[in-house]
């Protein structure tokens, strides 16, 4: 698996990236299966630098605030009105089951428009497990303020392709026993750190650098990447906090930062 770094500025796009937004790619075969992780504020202009929309087999949103989900709108519009025809249909796994009520929220379309010629919306829960090609995907309870959701994806290895390897993403979460579950042993920890030790106190919206690489300590987690780092959020502090309460190698993920895994 190969994990590219689309947009990861946490709570809104920001002055050196889009707001959240991953490419994970796959192959099986002759085949490249791609799925997008998320789908925040300018991150689908982004997206267009590394793959065609129409080359995108899934999008799972690990929850329906704007930061990761706005750009459905954009995205929509480019699968319906390309001038060369058409692109169809492609799945979006969500866990709330009115993603098509928030969509015509954001985009203002008629009560009536259900987006069916663009997206196939369906709602996933915590134990549920899906595949997208070679890749497996397993979804666990987040802790955050609306209905959340990490994933942990099982494939093949990008340099192997006999070793299966595995990601967990953990969408907006604050650290809990389900997302230390999500984690276990995974070869690569892509977690959000949008908050600052310290300064942001409350409980059940985000963690810290130190929360991080709590998570990724418990986990045993083999490799942590820190995203969702607010334009505001020292990088440099929540990288060190991190590395603080791990032995793995710690990283503030950037966009256009590619992981094979």
């Amino acid at each position: 698996m190969r994990l590219t770094i689309v947009g990861c500025c946490g709570s809104m796009s920001g002055p050196k990236s889009a707001s959240s937004c991953y490419l994970v790619q796959a192959q099986d075969a002759d085949k490249t299966y791609s799925l997008v992780l998320d789908l925040g504020s300018g991150a689908m202009g982004q997206l267009t630098r590394y793959i065609h929309p129409a080359d995108v087999d899934a999008i799972v949103l690990s929850h329906t605030h704007a930061d990761h989900c706005v750009d459905l709108v954009g995205m929509q519009v480019y699968r319906r009105w390309h001038p060369d025809g058409a692109l169809g249909p492609v799945p979006v796994y969500c866990p709330d089951d009115d993603a098509e009520a928030r969509m015509r929220g954001i985009s203002g379309d008629a009560p009536d428009e259900d987006y069916r010629s663009e997206y196939d919306f369906q709602q996933v829960v915590p134990g549920q497990q899906i595949q997208i090609g070679p890749m497996t995907l397993e979804f666990f309870k987040a802790w955050h303020t609306v209905p959340a959701l990490a994933v942990r994806i099982t494939g093949p290895s990008e340099t192997d392709s006999d070793k299966q390897v595995r990601l967990t993403y953990t969408g907006d979460t604050d650290l809990s026993e389900a997302v230390v579950n999500s984690a276990t042993d995974v070869d690569l920890l892509l977690s959000e750190a949008a908050f600052q030790e310290g300064r942001d106190t409350v409980s059940g919206v985000h963690m810290t650098g130190v929360r991080a690489g709590k998570l990724a300590y418990r986990s045993g987690a083999k490799r942590l990447l820190l995203t969702h780092l607010q334009p505001w959020t020292d990088p440099v502090q929540t990288e060190a906090d991190a590395r603080s309460q791990c032995q793995v190698g710690v990283t503030v993920v950037a966009a256009g930062d590619v992981y094979e895994i």
